[in-house]
């Protein structure tokens, strides 16, 4: 009994002592708190200056910094749990203390360990770095210095070469005000810019399922400046951390040296530079690849597809922005176009070049002002370039200016360096052929809608080239952002009318086209242009007329024209002619003689009334004409004495007064018009019934009589035409019924009948037709479908209203795109008229 007593007596003993060691630590772990929160709090401070000072950090030392900044945190926590707990409450006491052994021991190595590494590698790297820099400086050096060599030093005006120090100064002061002017805190940087750097910013911010997106725009329109402002907002900069790499890439660059800065900030190797090339992988880096902290990669100025696949990095949590004249919808998952200044916005900006000041000062003649705004059409850099060149310049001069720029010509020097020149580089990399359909666009108005179909037309006649790869230049030019289409053709299909399809251009980018196409001799330009409406031809022209003009396309824009308005010019090697007129009355130039090689027509009258021609027999002339366009005039009789036409294959009549010209009792179609492929009549009012001399036109394969109100019926002949693939009679509302012959036009391959209201219904044997594609009624409202639909063996898209489309599913036909219409109303159209 006394032995278990004493036993148990030293066990109490030594506990006792125990938990007085426990008491005794837990009281010593308090001050510890206090002394560690103290550091902790000093430390704090110093992370965050490091980790948003602006500096790039690679992103091993990012994740470091990340995990002590974590740690350090967790410190404090740990100590303000130490200073509240109970000093008897053991068992907690106990874990705290270990716990807080162990915070101490972390923060301790990390200090004396990898932090002493990063300060070496650090003196390294500013070494290195320092050394590169002096290097770069001494090569400067000896340039400046054996360019002083070669220059004749020499103060103000006088001979000699002298004044290159005061023009050396002045351009740097120029250009330094430009930058601000551009990229600074003044308040036009914001002009037209916070509308884009919404949408920018939600694409590289909000949208995670966005890796690469893109700025695009006209040379000139402020993508840079927009990239700028999406780099520098301060929600950009947190988003990513401040871990923003901006790259110029230019028309030139050095792809390997790119590269090697894209690797090394992605793996936080930032000095690499342009040295690590061997550091770059050589595997295809297009996957999938991981990395810690977000990141945005902005390529400036690219100007190459294949140079830009070459810098795309697929990593998770990097964005890349890519900032370029044209569009890379092959790689950028969603491109922002940059939008061009309003009105008042692009007179404060003028203003700011011109004057000096945001707003119109009342010295200043404001109208004159205005006018000149307008011809620079809201681009920025067409506002300023103008804008500085006419600085305290007197007004003869800015009257002078607003004509030559209506004209589509270069002000001055500097507009033509600064502006057309810059511009110009857009086209640099277009194909020859591509190129040359560029500079075909300024032959038509400035704000007016270019039928495609006129292009197509034209380029298919002068270049060489088939419809198809005429479209896909007109979509490349289009993702150059050197075109706009009015109507996205991308959206149609192999069907879709191209008359139905306009494009538009920026004034600065038509002037730019005249401007490339008015250089050398007049009579040996490849155009021979009038930019502008004019009340007669140029009296340039009529000074050379002497000479022949070989002048491949001629553009002609006038007012009302007379027989005397025009004198005899020589065209040997004219392939097109396009007279576009403002005019009640017009008589056709006499010289149409004179253009043996003509080959497409097109005449367009802006007037608000329908022109009668005069001189209309001289068609009689044009053996080799092969497209003609005619719009908004009165159509003249052709007599049976008239020259058949052989080689005309396309005629398009659109807004025009037939006035039974067409008539079988007036003439014979098919004899003036044996070859003719293609026939289009559009919103032609006076057309009531279409002559059945048509029918006899057996090279016929397209036909389309659209927007005519008043067609009543359609002859009954009309299965003559046996090569017919393309029937389209959209929008004819008074035609109530197909005639059964529809039936024998056995090459159909697209029946568009949609709109026509009044239609009560299919040819009962439209069955036999078996090459039948594709039929558009949207707008038909029919009660029943002929049983003999079950027959069209190649039919496989319909689109009509919802209730008819319930009765192209009850067949149950295999392979059948049944297409519900969407409800489109537009009087887009009537924007010219």
């Amino acid at each position: 009994m006394v032995v278990t007593d004493l036993f148990l007596g030293e066990i109490a003993t030594e506990l006792l002592k125990q938990l007085l060691t426990i008491s005794k630590k837990a009281s010593l772990c308090k001050s510890s708190a206090e002394s560690l929160m103290a550091g902790i709090n000093e430390l704090i401070p110093m992370i965050q200056e490091i980790k948003l000072s602006g500096v790039e950090l690679p992103s091993n030392r990012q994740f470091q910094l990340d995990h002590l900044s974590r740690t350090l945190h967790e410190g404090l926590d740990l100590s303000k749990k130490v200073l509240k707990s109970n000093r008897w409450n053991v068992y907690k006491n106990l874990q705290l203390a270990r716990k807080m052994e162990k915070m101490e021991k972390k923060i301790y190595m990390f200090i004396n360990g990898p932090l002493q590494v990063h300060l070496l590698a650090d003196v390294h790297h500013m070494r290195f770095e320092t050394t590169e820099r002096f290097d770069k400086l001494e090569w400067s050096a000896k340039k400046l210095e054996e360019s002083i060599g070669n220059l004749k030093i020499g103060v103000g005006g006088g001979g000699g070469g002298g004044g290159w120090m005061e023009e050396a100064v002045k351009r740097l002061e120029e250009e330094e005000m430009k930058w601000e002017g551009s990229f600074g805190n003044n308040s036009f940087s914001g002009l037209g810019v916070e509308e884009g750097k919404r949408k920018v910013k939600e694409m590289v911010i909000e949208r995670e399922n966005l890796n690469i997106v893109g700025i695009c725009g006209i040379g000139g329109s402020g993508k840079t400046t927009l990239a700028n402002e999406i780099c520098r907002d301060d929600q950009v900069r947190c988003h990513f951390e401040n871990r923003i790499l901006f790259l110029t890439v230019s028309q030139s660059p050095n792809v390997e040296n790119l590269r090697a800065k894209i690797w090394g900030f992605i793996t936080g190797n930032d000095g690499m530079g342009g040295m690590g090339y061997d550091s770059v992988p050589k595997w295809d880096l297009q996957f999938e690849w991981r990395i810690g902290a977000p990141m945005l990669i902005v390529l400036d100025d690219v100007w190459s597809l294949p140079v830009l696949e070459q810098l795309i990095f697929k990593v998770a949590g990097c964005k890349t922005l890519v900032v370029s004249r044209f569009k890379f919808p092959k790689v950028c998952n969603a491109t922002y176009n940059v939008e061009l200044l309003r009105r008042e916005q692009a007179i404060s900006l003028f203003c700011h070049s011109a004057f000096g000041k945001t707003s119109i000062p009342p010295a200043a003649d404001s109208n004159l002002v205005k006018q000149i705004v307008d011809e620079c059409k809201g681009l920025p850099l067409a506002l300023k370039v103008i804008g500085a060149s006419l600085r305290d310049q007197p007004e003869m001069y800015w009257e002078s200016a607003r004509k030559r720029l209506s004209r589509g010509e270069p002000i001055c020097e500097s507009h033509e360096s600064q502006l057309l020149d810059r511009m110009a580089i857009s086209t640099q990399f277009l194909s020859k052929n591509v190129r040359e359909c560029f500079l075909d666009l300024g032959s038509f108005p400035e704000d007016k809608k270019i039928p495609l179909d006129v292009l197509i037309n034209m380029w298919v006649e002068i270049h060489d080239i088939d419809p198809e790869e005429a479209f896909a230049i007109l979509v490349e030019l289009s993702d150059k952002n050197l075109l706009t289409l009015v109507k996205d053709a991308r959206a149609g299909d192999l069907y879709s009318s191209y008359y139905e399809i306009c494009i538009m251009q920026h004034d600065v980018l038509r002037d730019l086209a005249i401007h490339l196409s008015t250089c050398g001799d007049m009579n040996e330009r490849k155009r021979l242009l009038m930019p502008r409406r004019e009340a007669q031809l140029p009296k340039e022209w009529e000074r050379n007329a002497d000479r022949p003009f070989n002048a491949q396309i001629v553009s002609i824009h006038t007012g009302e024209m007379k027989e005397m308005d025009w004198f005899r010019m020589d065209f040997p090697k004219a392939e097109v002619l396009i007279l576009n007129f403002s005019a009640n009355d017009f008589f056709l130039p006499p010289f149409i003689d004179d253009m043996p090689k003509l080959r497409a027509l097109v005449m367009i009258n802006y007037s608000t009334s329908n022109a009668t021609i005069g001189n209309f027999s001289i068609f009689s002339s044009l053996a080799h004409l092969r497209s003609l366009w005619l719009e908004k005039v009165s159509i003249g009789r052709l007599s049976e004495s008239t020259v058949p036409l052989k080689n005309l294959r396309k005629i398009s009549l659109i807004l025009c007064k037939i006035n039974k010209s067409l008539d079988d009792s007036v003439i014979d179609l098919s004899q003036i018009f044996p070859s003719l492929s293609e026939l289009t009549i559009d919103h032609c009012e006076d057309l009531i019934q279409l002559p059945s001399s048509i029918c006899r036109i057996h090279t016929l394969k397209s036909l389309s009589i659209t927007n005519c109100h008043n067609l009543e019926k359609l002859p009954p002949n009309l299965g003559n035409l046996k090569s017919l693939q393309i029937l389209r009679l959209y929008a004819c509302p008074t035609l109530k019924m197909l005639p059964p012959c529809v039936c024998d036009l056995i090459w159909l391959k697209f029946l568009d009948i949609s709109q026509c209201v009044n239609l009560k219904g299919l040819p009962e044997w439209i069955g036999k037709l078996s090459r039948l594609e594709k039929i558009d009624m949207r707008e038909c409202s029919l009660v029943r479908l002929p049983n003999s639909v079950a027959s069209l063996e190649s039919l496989r898209k319909v689109i009509c209203e919802e209730d008819v489309s319930w009765l192209w599913k009850e067949m149950k036909k295999v392979n059948l795109d049944v297409q519900v219409a969407e409800k489109c109303y537009s009087l887009d159209w009537l924007d010219d008229y």
